[in-house]
């Protein structure tokens, strides 16, 4: 491709595309529940709960209202306070240290691994102590993380295991599926997610019936019956219509995936037959069997350069995250500072993701990777100019 080819317009996600597909049917999702005029919780809702749980391989699933919620609602239920710790991930969505924070805990963090950006299982031990009250893990990008080590090491110590599986609905490892690991697993339904509402939404998987019935009970005001509150819950309902619209698109979920995963593909093979995957670029690796690639994330030379390169093309792109939760200013408060965690600050220097929603067309996914082949190949000849014309020492 040549630097002065057409621009084509690339987003980094078309929900319109994919309304386009399934809007006859959505339609008739909200008029069956605007004619029953039931809005809070319903049969909506528990039909949703019944099938998320039996597409993620647990007994019970219970929607909340939002992925943060669902984590803080988990939190609460298993007793979360303060005194606590909690031991996490820094390089994660906001949401992952906000839940542990807001009830009074203490977060403990443990790096990630490079190659997967996920929570290193082999450092959470030593992170334990008397105070652990929870161990975070977060599928991060649709990728799980290291569960089977985690597992054990949640057993062992007897430490509850709550998934923070926001981006990771329907990734497996060793056959299970996410979710369905710990004591419990959070997901959020933000539009953005491969399976994602008309707002916010979330849900909790489990399958611990006693966990299910609290979790009931805390995203109800804690009320049970209705009117006489035995515990402190919050307004934390899923709305019957954000159900009926992701009832709709669970049944497309599957095979969005699959489409998400031969995006993937194609970016990582075509990335390495241009030469870029040489320490220009690295495409994410897949560790485990079903990565499900709610986002595609590389690690680029000169990050922000090749963003403005490719955002001057037309083709957006986000850096999923830019700074790590050890050194946000509500959190650091002089316990952390640069350097401390070196694997997620190095990951927040470097990554940056790029679009792999279903709807891609192969022109639109070959003009990406052409474009960054672009950027390298005007890269190099810049800093072989630069060479040439530097003085001699």
């Amino acid at each position: 491709m040549e630097l002065n080819s057409p621009v084509r317009s690339v987003p980094l996600l078309d929900l319109k595309a994919q309304y386009r597909q399934i809007s006859d049917e959505i339609r008739a999702a909200v008029d069956r529940v605007m004619e029953t005029q039931q809005f809070i919780l319903g049969p909506e809702v528990e039909a949703l709960e019944e099938e998320i749980a039996a597409y993620c391989g647990c007994k019970y699933a219970v929607g909340v209202s939002s992925g943060t919620d669902a984590l803080v609602a988990c939190l609460m239920a298993i007793g979360v306070g303060p005194g606590d710790e909690v031991v996490t991930t820094p390089f994660s969505f906001f949401a992952t240290v906000g839940s542990i924070i807001r009830l009074g805990a203490t977060p403990i963090f443990v790096d990630i691994d490079p190659h997967d950006f996920n929570i290193d299982a082999a450092l959470v031990e030593d992170a334990l102590t008397a105070r652990t009250k929870a161990i975070i893990p977060v599928h991060l990008f649709g990728q799980t993380a290291d569960m089977s080590n985690l597992v054990e090491i949640a057993r062992k110590n007897a430490i509850a295991l709550v998934e923070d599986a926001a981006q990771a609905i329907g990734s497996e490892c060793r056959g299970k599926r996410a979710g369905s690991f710990g004591l419990a697993g959070c997901f959020s339904f933000f539009p953005s997610k491969n399976l994602g509402g008309f707002g916010d939404g979330g849900i909790v998987t489990t399958d611990d019936e006693e966990l299910a019935r609290q979790l009931k009970i805390i995203r109800n005001q804690g009320a049970d019956p209705k009117y006489y509150h035995k515990v402190l819950g919050g307004n934390f309902r899923l709305d019957a219509l954000q159900a009926a619209v992701l009832r709709v698109k669970l049944k497309y979920l599957e095979s969005w995936t699959e489409q998400r995963r031969l995006n993937a593909s194609y970016y990582t093979r075509r990335l390495s037959d241009l030469g870029l995957a040489n320490g220009r670029v690295t495409p994410p690796v897949t560790v485990r069997e079903r990565h499900v690639f709610n986002q595609y994330v590389i690690r680029a030379h000169n990050r922000n350069g090749l963003r403005n390169f490719l955002a001057d093309r037309g083709v957006s792109t986000e850096i999923y995250y830019p700074l790590p939760l050890h050194l946000q200013e509500c959190v650091a408060r002089g316990r952390f500072s640069k350097g401390d965690l070196p694997e997620s600050e190095r990951a927040a220097s470097e990554v940056l993701a790029l679009p792999v929603y279903p709807e891609l067309t192969t022109e639109d996914k070959e003009y990406v990777v052409q474009l960054i082949h672009d950027y390298y190949r005007k890269d190099e000849g810049a800093t072989a100019r630069s060479d040439k014309t530097a003085p001699l020492s």
